[in-house]
């Protein structure tokens, strides 16, 4: 059964889908995952995000691969399963350019976060998953406060997500 709703879209709702359906296939647990849905935020139809790219759900933007079809009310099954396969990218990055398998959970947990937000292609230079890869987790962590400007711009938003991120990998 396919559950469309026009107008909103529950985060907790697309979690709880995720950890029922595709749990096996992630390491991110609710904690990391309420980090990064809350930061997004929950849309069943397509909107132009503030980088300008066509997106969906929790954070599917057209930049992952998918088409995005505007004007289609996608359903919460759709938005659940495109956000699983979009933190599996992120793990996968994580796993390979920050040792992400030797990570204690609540680092691999922000850096899979931090890289959902700004892309892989971004954190593999990063000096974050430089101390990642190094094992220095103290200052991997103290990388997070470091990354909340978009074009130019100091963001609120990204002041929250990035303390949240980095008292979860402190916590590790």
């Amino acid at each position: 059964m396919k559950i469309a709703i026009k107008y909103g879209c529950s985060v907790t709702v697309i979690i709880g889908l995720v950890l029922t359906y595709w749990g096996n296939e992630i390491r991110t647990s609710e904690t990391g995952l309420e980090i990064i849905g809350n930061a997004e935020g929950c849309r069943t139809q397509a909107y132009t995000c503030p980088a300008g790219y066509w997106t969906y759900g929790i954070g599917t933007a057209e930049t992952s691969g998918e088409k995005i079809q505007q004007g289609k009310i996608y359903s919460l099954e759709e938005i659940a399963e495109s956000w699983k396969n979009n933190i599996k990218i992120a793990e996968k990055c994580v796993n390979q350019y920050a040792n992400g398998a030797n990570l204690p959970q609540g680092a691999f947990e922000a850096a899979v976060s931090i890289t959902f937000n700004v892309g892989c292609g971004t954190m593999k230079k990063s000096t974050l998953f430089k101390y990642a890869k190094a094992g220095d987790i103290n200052a991997m962590c103290n990388q997070f406060p470091r990354w909340v400007y978009a074009n130019g711009k100091k963001l609120k938003g990204l002041e929250i997500r990035r303390e949240k991120e980095k008292a979860l990998c402190l916590a590790s």
